[in-house]
């Protein structure tokens, strides 16, 4: 009988992409309400994309299952 396939994590998988370069993509959190009281500076800011820190890429790989 065959083993069963890992599944990976899908909310992760929603949550993250992986760049060209094997580094792990992720949006800032924190932009979606009360905005009014926020900087635009700040607001601005958590509209870009943010890398995973190193110390958490195997983490967010592991949930991925694809590397």
């Amino acid at each position: 009988m065959a083993k069963v396939k890992m599944k990976s994590n899908r909310s992760a998988k929603k949550r993250f992409k992986i760049t060209a370069t094997g580094k792990i993509k992720r949006w800032k959190a924190g932009g979606a309400h009360y905005n009014t009281k926020k900087s635009k500076k700040r607001k601005r800011a958590l509209r870009k994309p943010d890398l995973v820190h190193p110390s958490w890429e195997d983490k967010v790989r592991g949930m991925l299952k694809e590397f």
